[in-house]
């Protein structure tokens, strides 16, 4: 602990894991924007690398109680049906991973910002991500390059996955569960690239361990809602907050 202050005083310490808890709620309801929240969220008030180093190892343990939620073997049979996204993303992933030591902070901060602005801004004025022409071998290399080249760089590769969910027309459980198989192995992917780039090292990997504690209690608590709240005017909400996060990182990468 004493190491892990001086990176931070106690009190900045508290709102990163009060973010933590947030976006393990809002993670818990639906299934994603962990990383973007956190990212968002923590990158506000610290470095983008330590922000960065934080949000690996909660996101690798709730992806896993999520991806393995209906037992092993279903969670297997997603990783066959995707397979092709999840190698292409891994590819592109293990490539971008190593430039967020080299790029600079407002480049960093744009690349992370932008497509999380987009997103939620486009799902708020109604884009449900079907797509005109419908999924295909094209479109799923496509998506999962972009979606592994922003998640080795900022952590974040839930809007290109949930678009391209939502363009199958994915029952919502089995949804839930895709989520947790492809981001799981994502952050095991992106675990092992920052170890090699170096943004998970002994200081971001204690920071980092400190933030499961309330990603896992904030998913428990977005779990007990799920099915007692209207999941849409959630969702909504919580765009709203994505949104205003992203733009607040664009403006750090502009104006700060």
């Amino acid at each position: 602990m004493d190491s892990l202050l001086t990176l931070m005083p106690l009190p900045l310490l508290g709102i990163c894991l009060g973010i933590t808890l947030l976006a393990g709620i809002v993670k818990g309801v639906v299934g994603f924007a962990m990383p973007m929240i956190m990212i968002s969220g923590l990158g506000s008030v610290v470095s983008p690398e330590l922000a960065l180093g934080g949000l690996i190892l909660p996101t690798l343990v709730t992806n896993g109680m999520q991806a393995l939620r209906q037992g092993p073997v279903a969670a297997w049979g997603s990783v066959k049906r995707f397979q092709v996204f999840l190698l292409v993303g891994l590819v592109f992933m293990l490539f971008s991973a190593q430039l967020v030591t080299v790029m600079p902070v407002w480049l960093l901060l744009t690349v992370i910002g932008g497509p999380v602005a987009l997103f939620a801004a486009a799902q708020l004025l109604g884009w449900k991500g079907e797509l005109p022409g419908g999924p295909s071998h094209k479109l799923e290399i496509g998506i999962g390059a972009f979606a592994g080249f922003i998640g080795g760089m900022s952590g974040v590769w839930g809007p290109p996955v949930v678009a391209y969910l939502t363009a199958l027309g994915t029952e919502k459980r089995d949804q839930m569960r895709v989520q947790g198989v492809i981001y799981g192995l994502g952050a095991v992917a992106l675990t092992g690239a920052h170890v090699v780039s170096g943004v998970l090292n002994m200081q971001t990997a204690l920071f980092s361990l400190l933030l499961i504690v309330p990603a896992v209690l904030g998913m428990w608590i977005g779990g007990q809602f799920q099915d007692r709240i209207d999941q849409a005017a959630f969702r909504k909400a919580t765009l709203f907050v994505l949104l205003i996060a992203a733009l607040n990182l664009l403006r750090r990468a502009f104006f700060a």
